[in-house]
């Protein structure tokens, strides 16, 4: 089967959509499947080309097997609405041309935001091939939460543009069973609809001893440290939680976070005004460098405001940090929360509720038994979302579309 495969992030990128695409492309290589993904010249988050790449119209390489086309976009940092629609606009254009010219027998279009699928569906009308849409996140319901655009002609707009591909599409494979339902509430044959879960490389992301370098580098070597690792973007309260850290007394405790994104800098701004000592922030790094930072935390703190889109949704942080044995600190509800708590992989606290976060804070890091019998839970939730198992169930679903 030859794959055309349509993500605006790609490695060495290292946000999700980047990291899911590209260990699923190169488990299908290995089993057999012809993969060429169109995407960006690496930019992410920063809105500039990486090291070794330039912003051109077409240039190509091989990665790991998989055929990577990367075409000319708009490149924005990632924060402010309309710079970066531009940037989804602009790729979703040139992935159109570049697939045009790209034999292949199925279409994958990956989400969130709805540029890149409808890109995926054009190119299937002029190709007359089938075409999947891969649904990671309700956007343009997410933004609308967020607050990211608020004019509502534009927003009216995308419902009705992200519901005509939805119904256009040959099928959906949705991340969670909360984006299944909502969209089956919406209309959308269940028939159509599959899920593929997010997971962990479990030969990356392994347990291992904690990396002491970085910790005397921090100058935190005596402490119990929490880790935030990802986008500090609108969706994930992190404003909430430092502010709320202004009451942990316990000196043993300290917050590391790690990333950029929109509200990183009111983050910073926000932690210094309060003069919080308990607070490290670092710049993102890439993916082999985020493993030795998830080796020197001690728990992986993963929450995301309070809406109702959220709790649909489902962290990849959660299969990376389980993976590596580091406990789970969860302020994310719906079906995260029902993952987290059913494997017993740590404890989960009711989004942007300081003392839920408070108390849960406490709780994790005072005992110690039930730490180890956190870490066993999480031992027990990665073996359940091995990403190679959740890659092959993948390719079923689109070797049966395709046919």
């Amino acid at each position: 089967m030859r794959l055309l495969f349509l993500s605006d992030n790609f490695v060495p990128e290292s946000n999700a959509p980047a990291t899911r695409t590209f260990e699923h492309c190169k488990e299908w290589v290995k089993q057999g499947v012809e993969v060429t993904v169109v995407t960006c010249t690496p930019n992410f988050p920063y809105g500039k080309a990486y090291e070794g790449y330039k912003n051109k119209l077409y240039q190509t390489e091989e990665i790991e097997g998989i055929k990577v086309v990367r075409v000319w976009s708009y490149m924005a940092e990632n924060k402010g609405a309309i710079k970066r629609i531009l940037d989804y606009v602009s790729y979703a254009f040139s992935a159109v041309i570049a697939g045009a010219f790209i034999k292949t027998d199925l279409i994958v279009a990956t989400s969130p935001q709805l540029f890149t699928a409808l890109g995926g569906c054009i190119l299937a009308k002029i190709r007359r091939k089938p075409w999947i849409f891969e649904l990671r996140d309700l956007w343009p319901e997410g933004i609308k939460d967020t607050g990211a655009i608020k004019n509502k002609k534009i927003l009216d707009f995308l419902v009705k543009m992200e519901l005509c591909l939805y119904r256009q599409s040959s099928f959906v494979v949705a991340v969670t069973q909360g984006l299944k339902q909502n969209l089956i509430s919406r209309g959308i044959d269940e028939k159509k609809i599959d899920v593929v879960t997010n997971g962990a490389n479990l030969e990356l992301f392994a347990p291992k001893e904690k990396n002491r370098m970085i910790l005397k580098e921090l100058g935190l070597e005596d402490k119990f440290i929490f880790g935030y690792i990802g986008t500090h973007g609108l969706a994930h309260g992190l404003e909430f939680i430092v502010r709320s850290l202004a009451e942990v007394n316990d000196e043993r405790l300290h917050f590391l976070f790690i990333g950029s994104g929109a509200k990183k800098e009111a983050t910073v701004a926000l932690a210094k005004e309060l003069k919080l000592k308990n607070v490290t922030f670092l710049d993102p790094v890439n993916k082999e460098r985020v493993v030795e930072y998830i080796s020197a935390i001690d728990v992986a703190l993963i929450p995301l405001t309070k809406t109702k889109i959220h709790a649909s949704l489902i962290p990849s942080k959660i299969f990376e940090s389980a993976s590596m044995l580091k406990p789970i600190l969860l302020g994310v509800e719906g079906e995260a929360k029902e993952i987290v708590l059913s494997h017993q992989a740590g404890i989960a606290f009711e989004p942007e509720n300081k003392e839920a976060f408070l108390n849960a804070v406490e709780a994790i890091s005072s005992d110690e038994q039930k730490y180890k019998a956190y870490q066993q839970g999480c031992a027990e939730l990665a073996k359940a979302f091995d990403r190679k198992v959740l890659a092959t169930k993948m390719l079923h679903i689109m070797q049966q579309v395709k046919q």
